[in-house]
C-alpha cells in the first residue's frame, strides 16, 4: 500500500507485526505507576476498544506490558511505516483542502526532527502530546481523508470522536485537551486519567497541531533576551561578552541558544539529557557542547574576555553551573530557566548529584524519593540564584513554573508580602507591557507546498507590509515594529526552519490582517501555494495563565479563564479552520487554560472574509480584557483600534484616585 492508501485505511484490516523500539530514539520518561489493579484492567479495556475482538487476546498481553513498562499504552505496533513529516499539501488524500492542511500539520508535529519523543506522540515539554496512542492517529487521519466541507471532526484529548454534519463556515476540527472537572485537575489526576486513556496533556501548540519546531520560541526568547539586556545595560552598550545562563534543551527550551546568538550574547544552557543536547547541536541550534565543569568555566572566561557571541550546551545540571560560577566569580548578566517544571515529578526537572539514568528509575519505582530530591534541588537552585542576584544578576522566571515549584519546595523566592514572588515573570517585566498589551504576539504561518522558495516569498511579503505599517505607526510601537522587521529580514540566514516551511514574527491585529491578506492575494495570483495561518497559544488573547501570560493582570482576574474560552468560541464562528482549547501548558496541568487556531488561506474571497473577521477578534479580545484590567498600554491600543474599526465598541475602565481609597475605613 502507498502513503495515501495507508491513510485512507485507518486501523489496518490485518493485525500488523509487533515492532521493536527503534535504537537510539529519545524515549519519553516512564510514567508513575498510579493505577490500581482494577484501573489497569480498565486501561487495557479502553485501549482494546479500538480493535476487532479477534485481536484482543494478542493485544491485551502486549498492552499490559506497555502499561507496566512505560506507565502508558502507546500501541507502538500501530505506528505507520511511512516517514512522518510534513509533505506537500497535494500529497495528502483529502476531499477538501482544509482537511489536507490539518493532516500536514499533524505530521509536522510528529516529525522526529521536530518532536521531542516522537515514538510516544509527544511533541515537546516532556508530555505535550498530539495523540495518546497510534490508533488515535490512524483514525484521525482516516476521518480527515473522508471529510467534506460541511463536516466537523471533534477531537476529545487525542481521541477522534467522529465526523459530525456542520456547515462550510464551521471549523473543520474542534480540539479539546485535558478539559477536566476543576476538582480533578491536580498533577496526579493527569497521571491517572492519562494512564486510563481518557485524557491527555496537549501542552499548547502540540495538541493543537500548530507547533513549528523551536523557531516559535526562538523568536519569543530573542525578543525577551534583547529587551532584558536593554533593561540592565547602559544605552548603546552591547550584549557581546555578557552571559545569559539558563537550562533546558528539549522541545521549546531548545530554542534558547539560537535566541542568545541572535541577541549577541554568551548563552550557557544546561541540559541533563545528553541526547537532547546532542540533537540540538547536530541541528545547529547550539554552537558547542561541554560535558565537564572545568572546561565550561575555562570556555566561558575565554568568551567573556573576547566579547564573543557563542552558545554553549553544558551536559549536566544547571544548579552545578550556578554554584560553580559563584565560586569562580563569573558574573551572570541574565539568568532564567526553561526546564519543564510544569511536569516536575515525571521528568520535567532533574535532581542534582544523581545520574540521569538513576533519576529515571526513581520516577518509576520510587516517586516519593524522586520528589524529595527534586524539591531539595529546587531549594539549592533558588539559593544559588539569590546569591547571584545579590551581585547584580537580573533573573526572570520564564513561565515554566520555576518560582511556583521553588516556593512549594520551600525555596526563598517569595517577596516580603508573602504573596508575590521576589523575581518577575518575563511577561510581567517584558512581554506583557511591551508586547501583549499593545496587541503584539506570535503570529505564524506554514507554506503548505513545502517549497523553501514559497517561504522566501512570504518573508519578503511580510517584511514589506511591516515596513509600510511602521511608516505610519505611533511612537509607542516603533521598537516592536523595528525588532520584527529586523527579525524577518534575518530569518533565512539564521536557519530557523525545522520540519515544515514555517515562519513566526510578532505582529498586532493590523499587521496580522494585512500580512494575511497579502498572502491570500499572492496565492490567488498563483505566486505561492496555500498558506496555513496560526499562532502560539502564548499570545495576547489565547491564554489565561496567572503565572505567565496574564501575570501582568492586577485587577484580581488573573485566575479566571473567561478570555481563553471566549477566544476559542469567537474564533470558531468567525472563520477558523480548526480551533483548540487545553487545560495545562507551559506552567502545568490545572494552572492554565489556553486556546489556539489554524486557518487555511487558499486565495479565495471567502478566505479574505474569514481572515479579516477572525484575526481582528483573536487579538482585540485580549487587548480589551487587558484594558479593562487598567493596563495603560492596552488602553492606548484598544482606543486606537476603536478609532480604526467603528463597529468595535469596548467597555473602558475608569481609574480611581489612590488617595480616595486610602482614606476609607475598611
Amino acid at each position: 500500500m502507498n502513503f495515501q492508501e495507508i491513510i485512507k485505511q485507518g486501523i489496518p484490516s490485518e493485525l500488523p507485526e509487533a515492532k521493536p523500539y527503534p535504537a537510539g530514539a529519545n524515549r519519553a520518561p516512564k510514567r508513575k505507576d498510579i493505577l490500581s489493579a482494577d484501573e489497569k484492567q480498565l486501561a487495557i479495556r479502553n485501549a482494546l476498544r479500538y480493535f476487532p475482538k479477534e485481536w484482543h487476546n494478542e493485544l491485551a498481553a502486549e498492552f499490559a506490558k506497555e502499561l507496566k513498562d512505560f506507565g502508558r499504552i502507546y500501541m507502538y505496533r500501530f505506528k505507520p511505516n511511512y516517514e512522518l513529516k510534513a509533505r506537500s499539501i497535494s500529497d495528502y488524500p483529502a476531499k477538501c483542502e482544509q482537511a489536507a492542511a490539518i493532516m500536514l500539520m499533524i505530521d509536522n508535529n510528529l516529525d522526529p526532527a521536530v518532536a521531542q519523543h516522537p515514538e510516544e506522540l509527544i511533541t515537546y515539554g516532556g508530555n505535550g502530546a498530539v495523540f495518546q496512542n497510534w490508533a488515535q492517529y490512524l483514525l484521525a487521519m482516516k476521518y480527515l481523508s473522508e471529510m467534506e466541507e460541511d463536516q466537523t471532526l471533534h477531537m476529545y484529548s487525542g481521541h477522534p470522536m467522529g465526523l459530525f454534519p456542520s456547515s462550510k463556515d464551521a471549523p473543520r476540527v474542534v480540539v479539546t485537551n485535558g478539559m477536566m472537572i476543576p476538582n480533578y485537575s491536580q498533577p496526579d489526576d493527569w497521571e491517572k486519567f492519562n494512564a486510563l486513556g481518557v485524557t491527555q496533556y496537549g501542552q499548547m501548540t502540540a495538541g493543537s497541531f500548530m507547533y513549528i519546531g523551536p523557531q516559535g520560541i526562538v523568536h519569543g526568547t530573542t525578543i525577551t533576551v534583547m529587551n532584558a539586556f536593554r533593561k540592565v545595560l547602559e544605552k548603546g552598550e552591547s550584549p557581546k561578552g555578557k552571559i545569559f545562563l539558563t537550562a533546558g534543551l528539549g522541545g521549546m527550551s531548545g530554542a534558547q541558544p539560537k535566541a542568545g546568538n541572535i541577541a549577541n550574547c554568551i548563552t550557557v544552557c544546561a541540559e541533563v539529557n545528553p541526547k537532547a543536547a546532542i540533537k540540538r547541536h547536530e541541528q545547529g541550534w547550539v554552537d558547542e557542547l561541554v560535558d565537564n565543569m572545568p572546561d565550561l568555566v575555562a570556555r566561558v572566561k575565554k568568551a567573556q574576555a573576547g566579547e564573543e557571541v557563542v552558545s554553549i550546551a553544558f551536559i549536566g545540571n544547571v544548579v552545578d553551573v550556578w554554584e560553580s560560577f559563584l565560586a569562580e566569580d563569573i558574573f551572570i548578566h541574565l539568568g532564567s530557566d526553561q526546564t519543564s517544571l510544569h511536569n516536575p515529578w515525571s521528568g520535567g526537572y532533574y535532581p542534582i548529584d544523581i545520574s540521569y539514568e538513576e533519576s529515571n528509575r526513581l520516577i518509576r519505582e520510587e516517586p516519593e524519593v524522586f520528589k524529595e530530591k527534586v524539591q531539595a534541588t529546587l531549594k539549592r537552585h533558588a539559593d544559588a540564584v539569590n546569591k547571584h542576584t545579590a551581585k547584580g544578576t537580573y533573573f526572570f522566571d520564564y513561565g515554566n513554573a520555576f518560582l511556583l515549584e521553588s516556593s512549594r519546595a520551600g525555596g526563598d523566592v517569595m517577596a516580603e508580602n508573602g504573596i508575590d514572588f521576589k523575581y518577575p515573570s518575563y511577561v510581567q517585566d517584558i512581554l506583557g507591557p511591551m508586547c501583549f498589551d499593545y496587541g503584539f504576539g506570535p503570529f505564524r504561518w506554514v507554506c503548505t507546498s513545502g517549497k523553501p522558495d514559497d517561504l522566501d516569498k512570504t518573508d519578503a511579503i511580510a517584511a514589506k507590509v511591516l515596513e509600510e505599517i511602521m511608516a505610519e505607526s505611533p511612537e509607542e510601537i516603533q521598537q516592536q515594529m523595528q525588532d520584527n522587521i529586523t527579525w524577518i529580514n534575518d530569518a533565512k540566514q539564521n536557519k530557523l526552519v525545522v520540519g515544515s516551511q514555517a515562519r513566526i514574527l510578532y505582529a498586532d491585529a493590523e499587521g496580522r490582517m494585512k500580512i494575511a491578506k497579502a498572502f491570500n492575494d499572492a496565492i490567488e495570483r498563483g505566486e505561492i501555494g496555500p498558506v496555513v495561518l496560526g499562532r502560539d497559544h502564548h499570545d495576547v488573547s489565547g491564554t489565561d495563565s496567572p503565572f505567565r501570560e496574564t501575570s501582568n493582570i492586577y485587577d484580581g482576574s488573573r485566575f479566571t479563564a473567561d478570555m481563553a474560552i471566549h477566544n476559542v468560541i469567537g474564533d470558531s464562528f468567525r472563520g477558523a479552520t480548526w480551533v483548540s482549547i487545553h487545560n495545562g501548558g507551559g506552567v502545568g496541568w490545572g494552572e492554565v487554560i489556553n486556546g489556539g487556531f489554524g486557518m487555511l488561506l487558499d486565495g479565495s474571497s471567502d478566505a479574505e472574509r474569514r481572515l479579516k473577521s477572525m484575526l481582528l477578534f483573536d487579538v482585540n479580545n485580549g487587548i480589551a480584557r487587558r484594558s479593562w484590567a487598567r493596563n495603560e498600554e492596552a488602553n492606548f491600543a484598544i482606543k486606537r483600534e476603536m478609532e480604526r474599526t467603528p463597529k468595535l465598541k469596548v467597555t473602558l475602565a475608569n481609574n480611581v484616585d489612590d488617595a480616595l481609597l486610602k482614606g476609607l475605613s475598611l
